[in-house]
């Protein structure tokens, strides 16, 4: 165990004193709370849907009309200034007047939907909060992994070169050697993927926290987080900001199906007009004029349809996240538990006797009481068995994180 834990210790400062950034998890948080891309959208969406409130309540604008008639193409419209031009002039302002509440429901819904945009928000930055933990205990096994296979490499080639010496003393015949040489071909060819995957992570978490130029020198420093053996306990599934929204958007549904009904109720059209004709006494006047549809085709019948379809889509969507969210809060639950037992399990005894029974191996076989495949058993078993103690710890941190997205997100910052 204290083998596997010497590179864990030493990552930060291995990091720092090659010129790399070493980050914990809370500076990456911090950088994400700051460059998330998806946040920043999350944001500009709560902000269209805060145009769309204060568009939703206001009233209609006035129209504006200016006619001039009755002028003759013989005669035309005479000499001298404007006002006194033989033609009809008329100056018409109309006002629709809303009835049946309709500003009041386009509100209403607006604003619900403003409510659901702002749960959208929280609900991404769970989401991403819990993609970024995820992709940061993925650069830490890859650390890791490098690690290990940069040890076993560099062990490989020290122990084909040693074999060499011992196949020109007679110790061993040549087979062995190629048998060395073909497993430290091995060693550095996983040394050259497990280089690659570091890579890979870097560049997944330089996107998170805005960092692409510096994907190469990052390094996750932050220890693997300790075992909980507390009882999981999950907060109510109606708090979580995802079925907030949705319930949000059942509010919004119904007011747009209320808005849609109100459309039976005819809006009014107010016009004041003033008209100066030169042509016929008297000269100025005024006058008032009032329109109102006729329902002569339809009621807004498939408007109303439509709205109340959307409705019931809005109620079953709630239902279905709602299912799926109490779903997940299962699985994950079952899942941190799972992986719990496994790091006990490794930790707790297996590991500890891989090391042992390689340690007893190298030694044997320096002193010719063991054989070349033995040994080479014994190596591979000790690697095996270190990659998948990393792995478990990186699968429980994982495993932690989305346990905490998707069940105590109101403890996460």
């Amino acid at each position: 165990m204290r083998r596997l834990l010497i590179p864990i210790l030493l990552a930060p400062l291995l990091a720092i004193a090659q010129g790399q950034t070493a980050l914990t998890l809370s500076q990456a948080e911090a950088l994400w709370q700051e460059h998330s891309r998806e946040l920043q959208l999350a944001k500009a969406a709560v902000s269209g849907a805060e145009a769309d409130v204060k568009a939703a309540r206001q009233m209609p604008n006035p129209d504006v009309s200016l006619n001039a008639l009755s002028i003759s193409p013989q005669s035309g419209f005479g000499g001298g200034p404007l006002k006194d031009k033989r033609m009809d002039t008329q100056l018409r302002i109309d006002q629709l007047i809303e009835r049946g509440g309709k500003r009041t429901l386009r509100a209403k819904g607006a604003e619900a939907r403003l409510e659901a945009s702002r749960f959208d928000l929280d609900d991404a930055t769970r989401q991403q909060l819990g993609d970024l933990r995820q992709t940061y205990y993925q650069l830490r096994l890859a650390q890791e992994k490098q690690a290990l296979a940069r040890d076993t490499a560099a062990l490989y080639g020290k122990s084909t070169e040693a074999g060499r010496l011992r196949q020109k003393a007679g110790d061993i015949a040549p087979v062995d050697v190629s048998r060395l040489q073909i497993d430290q071909a091995r060693a550095d060819a996983d040394a050259r993927q497990a280089q690659a995957d570091l890579a890979q992570a870097q560049q997944m978490l330089a996107y998170l926290i805005g960092r692409e130029a510096e994907a190469a020198q990052l390094v996750a420093a932050d220890n693997w987080p300790a075992l909980e053996e507390k009882a999981l306990s999950a907060a109510p599934l109606d708090e979580r900001p995802d079925l907030a929204a949705a319930q949000k958007r059942i509010a919004a549904a119904e007011a747009d199906r209320d808005l849609a009904r109100a459309k039976k109720s005819r809006d009014v059209t107010v016009g004041f007009q003033f008209e100066r004709n030169l042509q016929n006494a008297p000269t100025n006047s005024y006058g008032v004029g009032i329109s109102v549809p006729l329902f002569i085709w339809h009621e807004y019948e498939g408007e109303i349809a439509r709205a109340e379809s959307d409705l019931n889509i809005a109620r079953l969507q709630y239902e279905q996240q709602h299912a799926q969210a109490f779903g997940q809060v299962a699985q994950a639950r079952n899942a941190l538990l799972a992986v719990r037992d496994r790091v006990q399990r490794l930790e707790g005894g297996l590991l500890g006797d891989a090391e042992r029974v390689a340690k007893a191996a190298e030694l044997a076989y320096n002193k010719g009481a063991m054989g070349l495949m033995d040994l080479l058993d014994a190596r591979r078993t000790l690697r095996q068995i270190q990659i998948e103690a990393a792995s478990a710890r990186a699968d429980y941190a994982k495993a932690l994180s989305d346990w905490q997205t998707q069940a105590e997100f109101r403890k996460s910052p």
